[in-house]
């Protein structure tokens, strides 16, 4: 089981790059989630996989033996599931019903700066990762969703509250 988890359901076995391919799969998943009505299934998805993945890792890591193997990708599901609980429940408490074409930017740029901050790592990412151990597989994907999140906020806000009106 912990092996299902930790590779998300195999996406973790996906090549190349089974990192972002886990991000695309759960972006995919939440704005479908979105479309359907169930917005609020981001950040409680966000919430199960941080518990599962800090379940799932460590077993995992202790029968295969890896520091952070590139099939281990629950990490990455829960750190885009924070990323993009950010802008979509924003969206969602202002009633936007199209996420996926009419509000496109509030899954593209969490989607887009997760994986920056993922492959980058800077600051507390980076540090996280270099712990060598489970917390830190997963601890860095959340720092990288957070400030994520937080960039992808901080855009918004100035899109919406300097760009636009400039533009009028």
């Amino acid at each position: 089981m912990s092996r299902l988890v930790a590779t998300f359901f195999g996406a973790g076995h996906l090549r190349p790059a089974s990192g972002t391919w886990a991000s695309a799969i759960t972006v995919a998943l939440a704005v479908a989630a979105y479309q359907a009505g169930l917005a609020l299934a981001v950040p409680v998805g966000f919430a199960v996989a941080t518990l599962a993945g800090f379940w799932a890792v460590p077993r995992y890591l202790a029968v295969t033996g890896g520091e952070d193997p590139s099939e281990v990708v629950i990490d990455e599901v829960a750190g885009q599931l924070l990323a993009l609980s950010f802008t979509v429940i924003p969206l969602w408490r202002h009633g936007v019903p199209d996420l996926l074409l009419g509000a496109w930017p509030g899954w593209v740029m969490p989607f887009l700066l997760f994986r920056l901050f993922d492959i980058w790592k800077p600051w507390l990412v980076g540090r996280t990762d270099r712990r060598g151990d489970a917390a830190g597989v997963m601890l860095d994907d959340l720092w990288a969703g957070l400030f994520a999140g937080i960039v992808s906020v901080v855009l918004a806000g100035l899109y919406h509250g300097v760009v636009q009106p400039w533009l009028g």
